[in-house]
């Protein structure tokens, strides 16, 4: 009878998981609070996002070892974060431009590592310069109550906006969550931590930094193909 209703629920179960996870790809660069029908958030998905997959060089990956087809929004960042960085498949969402359907307003990068107690995940956008966020969207799985478990409420992720993950020198810095909160003079890489999560914030600030680094052959190559064609 369990595998009977296992089975059962299994369609409505993977229909919750897609709409989790562009609800989360949506929420790191825009603001969705006022679409309550699941029907319209997928619809505007759909309209708005176009997604691919590339490999630790930043190569596209169409398809697994067996041949079959790799669908970006199916691929699995928690099993992947098992694999050594050069080994895993990364996940790319291109949020298009809302006149022109050929150009990138931002770049959404998934990311995964761990917690205080246990992992935490996030979604990362980039603006079409692939440099300045345009918003995060974390999550975790146990954080503590009022303390790390902040780092999924709007006031936190709202310091990231706007923030850089490359210096002047076009070295990657990523952006870091530093101790205490109410911190005077934060450079363009830092934001307010949280007062009584500072092992929260050391493991946001490490899972940006592990996973942008392991994105940066994909950003380089579009950041070539530019150069190209302006030269061109």
């Amino acid at each position: 009878m369990l595998s009977l209703a296992s089975v059962g629920l299994k369609p409505a179960q993977d229909k919750q998981v897609e709409l989790d996870t562009k609800k989360k790809i949506l929420g790191a660069v825009m603001d969705i609070s006022s679409i309550e029908e699941p029907n319209e958030l997928l619809a505007l998905y759909d309209k708005k996002v176009k997604s691919l997959v590339v490999d630790y060089n930043g190569a596209v990956v169409t398809t697994d070892t067996k041949g079959n087809t790799i669908v970006a929004e199916k691929v699995n960042i928690q099993k992947n974060y098992r694999f050594a960085p050069e080994d895993r498949l990364y996940p790319v969402f291109k949020f298009m431009n809302e006149k022109d359907s050929s150009k990138v307003e931002a770049y959404v990068f998934p990311m995964f590592g761990s917690g205080l107690w246990d992992w935490i995940s996030g979604y990362l956008a980039v603006g079409n310069d692939l440099n300045t966020i345009l918003g995060v969207a974390f999550d975790h799985k146990q954080e503590t109550p009022g303390l790390g478990a902040r780092i999924t409420s709007d006031v936190v992720q709202k310091r990231f906006e706007g923030k850089e993950i490359y210096n002047e020198k076009n070295e990657l810095v990523s952006v870091k969550m530093v101790k205490g909160e109410g911190n005077a003079n934060l450079t363009s890489h830092e934001v307010d931590g949280m007062s009584g999560a500072t092992l929260t914030g050391k493991g946001v600030n490490e899972m940006m930094v592990n996973y942008l680094t392991c994105y940066q052959g994909y950003i380089k190559k579009v950041k070539a193909s530019r150069s190209s064609v302006a030269v061109n």
